[in-house]
């Protein structure tokens, strides 16, 4: 659970785990995608169907598990033929999953309006869905409530709902190179787009050491992770190699059902119990334990290419 204390003797032993990689053993990841249909620009020439179509054969050439992917409904109202990157995802044997119908921001919106966004969304999943379960909510931007009553109040409306939440317990801010990769393919900057790549996969492999280290602060183990990654042309560009990478340190990949059983995520599939920290990061302000810088993406993806 994470409402679990530390006994503080080992305190010192426990935050050092922080400062050195920690050893590879059969850790697992599930692994998810936000924003479907339709995420960040497009390089020249590129369309959504394309950015879909190469994730999705990477995918099944890496014999990955069922991977959720989580839609905005908006996109398919406003480009009807973006309907079919939804179908693409569901023929693959892939699951949909609800991140509101516009990627609203609930610390910015009612929860009335949060509540609404979430419901017309649902339609457009049941038809793609069918029988399979597509209960389970992506947070646009991991936002879940600014205030007590307001966290209170979506709990209680997705527990009535059927809901789950998909938690994120690792992520690299992988949506930050889609706009640069669009724009250096557009000048054909092949040299930036070399640095590009190196950079992204650095920035997974600093996520990696991060996460895990909180991870093994708090509970001396490896908690089942959920990753979040967008479905951007650059992050289907890079999904071989990301997959790569987490294989190489010691990753297997499970589904997301298959991560949250375990009870660090008891508050999140169990609504009816109260709300408690919702990432790691959160569980170690809650303890009062000295959290370590996160790792940043390069400030120089502002400007490459520009």
């Amino acid at each position: 659970m994470k409402t679990l204390c530390m006994p503080n003797h080992l305190l010192v032993v426990l935050l050092a785990s922080l400062l050195l990689p920690i050893a590879a053993h059969a850790q697992q990841i599930a692994v998810t995608f936000d924003d479907l249909p339709a995420h960040s620009a497009l390089p020249p020439g590129e369309t959504r169907m394309q950015v879909a179509a190469s994730v999705l054969q990477t995918l099944k050439a890496a014999n990955m598990p069922p991977v959720y992917g989580f839609v905005n409904g908006v996109h398919v109202q406003t480009q009807p033929q973006l309907i079919q990157v939804l179908d693409a995802w569901r023929a693959a044997g892939n699951p949909l999953g609800d991140h509101t119908w516009s990627h609203m921001d609930l610390n910015k919106h009612t929860l009335e309006e949060f509540e609404g966004d979430v419901q017309r969304n649902q339609s457009l999943l049941s038809r793609e869905m069918g029988a399979e379960d597509w209960h389970w909510l992506r947070f646009p931007y991991l936002s879940e409530g600014d205030t007590p009553e307001k966290s209170a109040g979506v709990r209680a409306f997705l527990l009535q709902h059927g809901y789950r939440i998909a938690d994120v317990t690792i992520s690299f801010d992988d949506y930050a190179w889609n706009g640069p990769y669009a724009r250096c393919s557009a000048k054909g900057d092949a040299k930036a787009i070399a640095q590009l790549e190196s950079s992204y996969l650095a920035a997974a492999g600093r996520s990696i050491d991060y996460y895990r280290g909180l991870s093994h602060t708090l509970y001396g183990r490896d908690i089942p992770y959920v990753l979040l990654v967008h479905i951007g042309a650059f992050d289907a560009r890079m999904l071989p190699r990301l997959l790569d990478l987490y294989r190489s340190r010691g990753f297997s990949f499970i589904t997301l059902s298959e991560a949250e059983k375990d009870d660090f995520y008891r508050e999140d599939t169990d609504l009816a119990l109260p709300p408690g920290p919702d990432s790691l990061e959160n569980v170690m302000r809650a303890r009062h334990l000295p959290l370590p810088a996160r790792p940043q993406p390069p400030a120089e993806l502002q400007t490459v290419c520009k």
